[in-house]
């Protein structure tokens, strides 16, 4: 009963007109309220056409105890413990101002889903003073149309300088038993495949929802990881996440299940603190997406728009790539990334790999190498990436080692400058690998060198690696001091004019805006884990309503064989989709770096399904989300940068799909040919994946496409000017 009425006042709220501190979207839709509640406690609420989507949820964060103030004298600065019995920021404040102001800009991304992005908010700064301390807080929101960002800033003050955070308060309290798409919270891993449960369900599935590549370590029964999805029963659509994640640890959300309130809670340090802090200084933002329209969500540009504008004045280097490479097979089992079996556990040189003898399964051959060049260069492709080219592969994974790996010396196999000369003939651009296997301190000593030499070698970006558990000891892949290391290797790389493309690392929050050199993170489960017993045919349903809302991945599609025996005999792992639903993937999966993963020999063996590899582009004019439900399905079409070409893709889940839709983004009073690959009609992921057909048929700005996909299944479609055929 108590509940109800909580609702009821809640629902009255939201069609209150007129409220103090409340603050609207441009649009009208979406209505925040901001207020101080007993005991000076900040409480916010937010409202989507009249009803509830955040009941009141509480601010603030939990210090340590050991806040610290810095008094300059003359000639040197003296540190001053300034111990405060009360190390709450989270309640007892009063409020002393507040500021509104608004924007409305449209800006142009280096690369992404659409030439122009609108940036288009009301915002509420309001400032608050904790009483008896006289510590000040700024929490300033941002409200747009689709959503609502915001973050706790920290002006210059005398009574708050330096300060460590226990853990930060940030509440969302949600309206009922809500439909979530989660995987468990883990300090350092996203690579789970996603439950789909009720909130009160979560305990219960926690066990199960771990597997046994993941790290096993979630720091609680009901903790998960963001970004969060979420379904009402009345049909919203919620989604929970950060964006600009700077100079601060990782935000992964506690349930209490009984009353369904999320808490933030942030990833520690080796310490067990959660943030060292020095003022002035901001958290970054928390953000909910809202929507009646599913669409609306993947759709949503909230994320980039939280973050600065791009920090790197010449961009011309950067350049979206299609890629293929010496990976799948290595994956699969088939070759391997070392070069030889001999002397484990001892730190070889390169004189050292000249006395022993290779196993002759190495992959990163000059012989392979070429092959992969080659095929590149046939099929227009714009980049080959090689793994396992450098010294150390032996005895580099799971054993703590501060030095594994250097990043300038190939095995005795690989011609560096061969490949460097073979490929510069073929036109084809080197992707470099830097697998750090986690030892950040021995990477970070050797960033120079790296980058300098990937410069003299003509390669212009980096695939980096953060496999295993993090040296130094204790630390973790998405704590504040890893995150700092990310943050540094991508901007010594941009110094380089070297793209990044970070596996392993922290899940994006749209940092790729001001620093565009970030091509491509993994930070998911991708590709790779249907070489590892497969995963959920809905993965790639729910991956672009969770991962992909703070940034493009490198989910490595494109596999055409799904029986990896044929591969490996060793590996009897199936690849839970049909062939067409890997090239909808290429659409789906938005990413301006895109790899066709599977084996050079694959694609000859499907040549006429090959070519929409081949054809689709990887920078997009225009973005539209047609279809989108997450779990079952999701549909889009994208405009090639500075073409009149448009592409297609739908992917679905475990029940199939039937599509519908219209053509009426096309342009008027034109005729297109539509080229359309889809799931056979007895296709299915498991027991008929590689069944697919190809048709053409002129359509224009009238035309409507009904087209079925099978169970994990899909269809992709070109559609070109008939003038340009």
């Amino acid at each position: 009963m108590k509940r109800i009425l909580s609702l009821l006042s809640i629902w009255l709220l939201c069609t209150a007109a007129g409220m103090a501190h409340e603050l609207r979207s441009p649009d009208g839709n979406l209505l925040l309220e901001f207020s101080l509640e007993d005991n000076g406690v900040p409480v916010y609420r937010l409202c989507y056409k009249g009803k509830p989507v955040i009941l009141p949820s509480k601010l603030g964060l939990e210090l340590t105890g050991n806040s610290t103030r810095v008094e300059f004298g003359a000639e040197l600065a003296v540190k001053s413990e300034n111990r405060d019995p009360q190390t709450s920021l989270y309640d007892n404040f009063e409020l002393t101002d507040t500021r509104r102001t608004g924007a409305d800009e449209t800006w142009q991304p280096v690369w992404g889903e659409t030439r122009n992005i609108r940036n288009r908010y009301d915002e509420l700064a309001v400032t608050l003073r904790q009483k008896g301390t006289e510590r000040e807080m700024v929490v300033r929101f941002r409200l747009f149309n689709d959503g609502l960002g915001f973050r706790y800033e920290f002006p210059q003050q005398k009574n708050l300088t330096y300060f460590v955070i226990k853990e930060e308060r940030t509440q969302f309290a949600m309206t009922g038993d809500h439909t979530a798409f989660w995987i468990p919270g883990d300090y350092d891993t996203q690579e789970y495949d996603y439950t789909v449960s009720r909130l009160s369900e979560i305990r219960k599935l926690m066990k199960s929802a771990i597997t046994p590549n993941a790290s096993q370590t979630p720091f609680s029964a009901t903790g998960v990881q963001t970004a969060l999805q979420l379904k009402t029963d009345d049909g919203l659509y919620i989604n929970l996440h950060e964006a600009a994640l700077l100079d601060y640890a990782c935000m992964h959300l506690e349930l209490d299940d009984e009353n369904f309130v999320f808490e933030s809670w942030l990833t520690p340090d080796a310490d067990g603190t959660k943030g060292h802090l020095q003022a002035p200084c901001h958290t970054p933002w928390r953000t909910v997406i809202v929507s009646d329209d599913a669409r609306d969500i993947v759709a949503s540009n909230i994320t980039l728009n939280l973050n600065e504008p791009c920090k790197i004045e010449d961009t011309s280097w950067i350049k979206p790539a299609k890629y293929v490479g010496v990976w799948w097979e290595m994956i699969t089992g088939k070759s391997e990334w070392s070069y030889t079996y001999d002397l484990p556990g001892v730190q070889l040189d390169v004189t050292d790999y000249a006395k022993v003898k290779p196993h002759g399964r190495h992959g990163a051959t000059t012989e392979n190498v070429k092959r992969y060049i080659d095929f590149a260069a046939e099929h227009g492709f714009d980049a080959v990436l090689v793994e396992g080219w450098n010294t150390g592969w032996e005895d580099w994974f799971g054993n703590s080692k501060e030095y594994v790996f250097d990043f300038v010396t190939p095995y005795p196999d690989f011609d560096l400058e061969g490949i460097r000369r073979y490929a510069g003939s073929k036109g084809i651009k080197m992707i470099m690998h830097h697998e750090t296997s986690a030892s950040i301190r021995n990477y970070e000593r050797q960033l120079d060198a790296a980058y300098r030499f990937m410069n003299k070698n003509g390669y212009p970006a980096v695939k980096s690696g953060y496999v295993g558990n993090i040296v130094p000891r204790g630390e973790h892949h998405y704590s504040q001091w890893l995150n700092n290391h990310y943050q540094y290797a991508l901007e010594k790389a941009a110094g380089y004019k070297i793209m990044v493309n970070a596996h392993e690392a922290t899940r994006p929050t749209g940092i790729c805006r001001t620093w565009p050199n970030l091509i491509g993170n993994e930070s998911a489960r991708g590709t790779e884990y249907q070489a590892f017993g497969g995963s959920k045919p809905n993965h790639v349903t729910v991956l672009p309503f969770t991962r992909l809302i703070g940034g493009p991945m490198d989910y490595t599609p494109g596999i055409f064989e799904m029986d990896i025996s044929r591969i490996n005999p060793n590996n009897t792992s199936h690849v839970n989709s049909t062939l067409a639903n890997q090239l909808a993937l290429y659409v789906t999966m938005y990413s301006p770096l895109q790899m066709a993963a599977d084996l050079p020999e694959n694609y000859g063996r499907f040549a006429d399904a090959f070519q929409f590899i081949k054809d689709v582009a990887v920078d997009w004019d225009d973005s539209r989300y047609l279809e989108a439900e997450p779990g079952e399905y999701l549909t889009v079409a994208r405009k090639a940068k500075g073409t009149d070409n448009w592409f297609i893709g739908n992917v679905a889940g475990e029940n199939g799909f039937t599509s519908r839709i219209a053509l009426d983004f096309l342009d008027a009073g034109k005729t297109y040919v539509a080229t359309i690959y889809s799931d056979a009609p007895d296709a299915h992921y498991k027991t008929n994946p590689q069944a697919y057909e190809i048709k053409k048929i002129k359509v224009t700005n009238k035309s409507k496409i009904k087209q079925r996909s099978a169970p994990g299944g899909g269809y992709a479609v070109s559609i070109v000017p008939l003038a340009a055929k």
